[in-house]
């Protein structure tokens, strides 16, 4: 039933395709190796192989969709380790169907689906101590600039490019630069994984 629901809501986009549906992890697997989605919707919580270990097996491949997670947040603990798995990022499950389309286009277009709302919780479960932070000092912190750093604060903190851009007294298209420095020197695809390195690597803390 909430597969047939989503179904509708997608297909009803005249620029979207449902190509495939799955009921389980090793299914959806199966099915994005041969059909080549561009966005996969996949849950936390399936029978058999789980999403978790689904979005690493789907990330890890050569031609990885980007991934966004549906999830009941409070009740999900395991989102972060989809996250880290190569998730773009998260939306809770009684979203509004125009929410779920806005962030099937984010995340299509390349940008990570980790909104202000969203961040507060993610730093809520590093205060809580849900999300071990790193023990030893890691080198990539080094080939940071003071600036790529002061931007990879702000993406933790779940500001937007307009936004930072308005902090730093930059323009925007610097910011995209810093932004696409920054990933490419932590080894990370989009703002989500970097937002998740900004709190391992202890660069940013909870309040």
């Amino acid at each position: 039933m909430v597969r047939a629901g989503l179904c509708a809501i997608v297909g009803s986009q005249p620029d979207f395709e449902v190509v495939g549906e799955a009921g389980d992890g090793a299914a959806g697997v199966g099915l994005a190796a041969s059909l080549e989605p561009d966005v996969v919707l996949m849950d936390v919580r399936m029978p058999g192989v789980d999403g978790i270990t689904a979005t690493a097996r789907l990330t890890a491949g050569p031609r990885p969709p980007r991934v966004l997670v549906l999830t009941t947040f409070h009740q999900d603990a395991y989102v972060f380790q989809a996250l880290r798995a190569g998730a773009s990022g998260f939306l809770l499950k009684d979203a509004e169907p125009a929410e779920l389309v806005a962030a099937i286009r984010t995340v299509a277009s390349g940008e990570a689906m980790l909104s202000p709302a969203v961040t507060r919780r993610l730093i809520d479960a590093f205060a809580a101590g849900a999300i071990s932070e790193a023990a030893a000092p890691d080198p990539r912190l080094d080939t940071l600039t003071p600036r790529e750093r002061e931007v990879l604060m702000a993406i933790a903190q779940g500001r937007s490019n307009a936004e930072i851009a308005e902090d730093l007294g930059i323009g925007t298209g610097t910011v995209k630069t810093h932004v696409n420095a920054l990933l490419a020197k932590l080894g990370v695809r989009d703002r989500v994984q970097a937002t998740i390195v900004a709190y391992d690597l202890g660069l940013v803390r909870p309040r």
